[in-house]
């Protein structure tokens, strides 16, 4: 399946949403720029706040698989699809290169973020929390997000997006309360493959816009 765009997707997304969210006290939680595209449609339908968790994603060093990912609160999650075993071995072989890929990915998102940041706790607790990518090929930013909630009290978790690879599902099952996924994907082959337009805010327009909804809403 294609979409015209993330805005249509978050809109389809949206309609299937709205009976079950519109009056629960709910919170969306974008993973990504282009997450913000998809989630923008549906705080709007919901009536509910807008705000983006930053991270960064680290890869093995000379392969296409990734190490984790770093919060914007420094906090660093493994792949949950490694065994405890391949952890070990990855964090010995690669541990000075995995420091310094640790350090330079927090100092990227305090240089994103800028002054006030763009989420904390506070804003979540007791919260249905509804995390938006526009596309889920693995599980790793989840992981990120779920690390980053430890300490709030999550009424409910919901995880929405437009696409998601088979093995990601397999995760998102264990990982979340529920899931509302309109494409599922044996091979998955990148997300901007399934938009039409791809045409996005620079990173710093979509921090500036997500920082003003939260000014406006506190």
């Amino acid at each position: 399946m294609y979409f015209e765009s993330r805005s249509e997707a978050g809109k389809r997304l949206a309609m299937g949403l709205y009976d079950r969210y519109r009056y629960e006290n709910c919170a969306i939680v974008a993973l990504s720029d282009g997450a913000v595209l998809v989630g923008e449609q549906i705080a709007a339908a919901l009536h509910c706040i807008l705000t983006m968790l930053v991270s960064e994603t680290i890869e093995v060093p000379g392969e296409s698989i990734q190490f984790g990912a770093v919060s914007q609160d420094g906090k660093f999650s493994f792949n949950s699809s490694f065994s405890a075993g391949e952890i070990d071995e990855y964090t010995s072989e690669f541990h000075g290169y995995l420091e310094e890929k640790k350090r330079e990915a927090f100092q990227k998102i305090n240089r994103l973020l800028g002054d006030g940041g763009l989420i904390d706790h506070e804003m979540l607790n007791d919260h249905t929390v509804i995390l938006v990518s526009d596309g889920l090929d693995n599980a790793t930013i989840l992981d990120a997000a779920i690390e980053f909630l430890k300490p709030v009290r999550v009424h409910k978790l919901v995880v929405v997006a437009p696409i998601a690879s088979v093995s990601a599902i397999d995760k998102l099952h264990i990982l979340a309360d529920e899931l509302h996924i309109i494409d599922v994907k044996q091979n998955y082959i990148n997300t901007n493959h399934y938009y039409n337009d791809n045409t996005m805010p620079t990173h710093q327009q979509t921090i500036a816009k997500i920082n003003q909804i939260i000014l406006n809403w506190r």
